[in-house]
């Protein structure tokens, strides 16, 4: 059974053709891989994915959820199971770990900000953060503030953020891209320890080749706007995967689209 389903996505930003004539199909509790360039379309998918894009035509369909065409409240109940990783952490710097991880239950509680601000949470909304904390190893830094943290514990208190959701998908966009290669081990191991103990499905972006190899069950290639390579993790060859990163990777123009997920530095991203 497909966890996702993309049937024949098209994305413009004007005249530029960002994403062209896209399928792709993901099976639930797989883990993909996605690689390209930079500019290639990437970022502009995993936008319309979570609905923070909408293509001119085609469909996405998430858990039998139509997501191009859903909006208001039926977006945010879509977007309940699907949880995001971004390349820049997106924390709230000034507050506390604590306090940015019991941010991931504010989409499944009624009332918001308020029912998880530190002294308004419930006991079970507490209780649960700091099992999240425990989980990726963050527990003796739940007081301390995000500020102070390195980029790997960053990104770790972002995937506690995540698992508050308790989500049944995950699209991590670059997770690894702003960390050294030692902690984008570490995270990229955490990440997918998660997963498989979860068994939910993910939908990863990378740029490094030997990372796709190490962690995904199926590599798929964009370039252009395109899919141009889809094969099990088994099957992929290096020489293959090289070639997305040579000759014509980028849509013209798409630098000024392809943008990472933003949220202002003292606001937390969106979860809901």
């Amino acid at each position: 059974m497909s966890s996702i389903t993309i049937r024949n996505l098209n994305k413009y930003y004007g005249a530029l053709h960002v994403l062209r004539s896209l399928d792709l199909s993901i099976a639930s509790g797989e883990g993909v891989v996605l690689l390209g360039a930079n500019g290639c379309g990437k970022s502009t998918l995993m936008k319309c994915l979570n609905g923070l894009e909408t293509p001119q035509s085609g469909s996405i369909v998430i858990d039998q959820n139509d997501v191009t065409t859903a909006k208001g409240l039926r977006l945010r109940s879509i977007r309940r199971d699907i949880g995001v990783v971004f390349q820049q952490f997106n924390l709230v710097e000034n507050l506390t770990v604590f306090q940015n991880v019991l941010y991931g239950a504010m989409g499944q509680r009624r009332g918001g900000l308020l029912t998880v601000w530190n002294s308004l949470a419930p006991k079970d909304t507490r209780e649960k953060a700091m099992h999240c904390l425990s989980r990726v190893r963050m527990a003796d830094k739940a007081s301390s503030r995000c500020r102070d943290l390195s980029g790997g514990q960053q990104q770790r208190v972002a995937i506690a953020r995540m698992l508050m959701q308790s989500p049944k998908i995950i699209l991590a966009d670059e997770p690894v891209a702003s960390l050294d290669p030692k902690a984008g081990i570490e995270v990229m191991d955490l990440l997918w320890e998660v997963v498989r103990e979860h068994n939910m499905t993910v939908f990863c972006t990378l740029h490094q080749l030997d990372l796709a190899q190490n962690y995904a069950d199926r590599i798929v290639g964009m370039k252009a706007g395109q899919i141009v390579f889809d094969s099990s993790n088994s099957s992929a060859d290096k020489e293959s995967l090289a070639q997305l990163y040579q000759g014509d990777t980028r849509v013209d123009g798409a630098s000024s689209h392809e943008n990472e997920y933003a949220a202002p530095n003292n606001r937390p991203a969106e979860i809901a």
